[in-house]
């Protein structure tokens, strides 16, 4: 794993940015790969249910995967409030970071399960866009439990499903799913040949992005870091473990663990930026995408495949 080209290029923009070198992505392009790996991961995984259709083991990784969703930002923030010392609101929102899930990290676990040789069901698509917003739903929650006030939900609600990564994971899976394997095939060389090389330079451009704001923040203490490590190691033991009560194979396990682990840095920014203003989003991000994000790449992912294998998944 630490040899593959997707963890030597995001090092690369990570040594870049810690060098203080020049060199930078142009936003519209991050952008612009960002949408190609959601249309591609979600295309894939459409096509990958139309020809399985709807099994026992969708519903169950399904129904584990909004319910942790729901469930995981409660130790987040508990170990946020004792261990990290931040005040309710900046808890819950680093909470909703760590019970939400990250594309890109999923992507690259999907990958790092495609060199072990394991396949992860196509419905993984859809148990990850119905784990993303939850976790938003839980940490406001708690966050005005905290404020003893009551914020309006409708436009929490659109930001949430109507946000941009959701639309796209969600349209393309359905678009995947009305197209099956025959029309896939038209556009696989683009979405299949040249998936792998765009993601290398997106996580070359993340770790230029994650490496320059671990080193411009001055909110990210050694226990929050520790907090940014912890929490997704034992949010990935979670997942592993209902993932093989829940009779998943071992790449869903292994899949579902990844997902838990993954940690936000897109959407639930977005919605947190708009519903808990006071929270300070320099800290959520230092730790989602400056620690958590690296720590996941690099040695999170292989561990959490590890886990659903000692959880006895098969």
């Amino acid at each position: 794993m630490l040899l593959s080209p997707m963890v030597l290029f995001f090092g690369l923009g990570a040594f870049a940015a810690f060098a203080r070198s020049d060199l930078a992505i142009p936003e519209a392009i991050g952008k612009g790969m960002a949408i190609f790996l959601m249309v591609a991961i979600g295309l894939k995984g459409g096509v990958a249910v139309a020809g399985e259709g709807i099994t026992m083991s969708l519903m169950a990784a399904a129904a584990i995967g909004v319910a942790l969703a729901f469930v995981l930002p409660l130790p987040a923030y508990w170990i946020t409030r004792v261990v990290g010392r931040q005040s309710p609101v900046d808890a819950a929102a680093i909470a909703a970071h760590y019970g939400s899930v990250s594309v890109v990290t999923f992507v690259a676990g999907l990958e790092t399960l495609k060199l072990a040789g394991l396949l992860p069901s196509g419905h993984m698509v859809a148990v990850l866009a119905l784990m993303e917003t939850p976790a938003i739903v839980t940490g406001l929650l708690l966050a005005r439990r905290a404020l003893a006030v009551q914020q309006p939900a409708s436009g929490l609600l659109h930001e949430t499903l109507l946000n941009g990564s959701v639309v796209l994971l969600i349209g393309s899976f359905l678009i995947g799913l009305a197209i099956g394997s025959d029309g896939f095939a038209q556009i696989a060389p683009v979405f299949e040949a040249g998936f792998r090389g765009v993601l290398c330079l997106f996580l070359l451009d993340m770790g230029l992005v994650a490496a320059r704001r671990l080193r411009e923040t001055r909110s990210l203490t050694v226990n929050l870091a520790a907090v940014a490590v912890v929490v997704p190691v034992c949010n990935g033991f979670v997942g592993a473990a209902l993932g093989a009560l829940g009779q998943l194979s071992l790449a869903d396990a292994a899949a579902l663990a990844i997902l838990a682990a993954s940690a936000s840095y897109i959407a639930v920014p977005a919605a947190m930026r708009m519903a808990l203003p006071q929270a300070n989003a320099g800290t959520s991000l230092a730790m989602s995408l400056g620690v958590t994000f690296p720590f996941n790449v690099v040695a999170g992912i292989p561990l959490y495949i590890w886990f659903a294998q000692l959880m006895g998944a098969r």
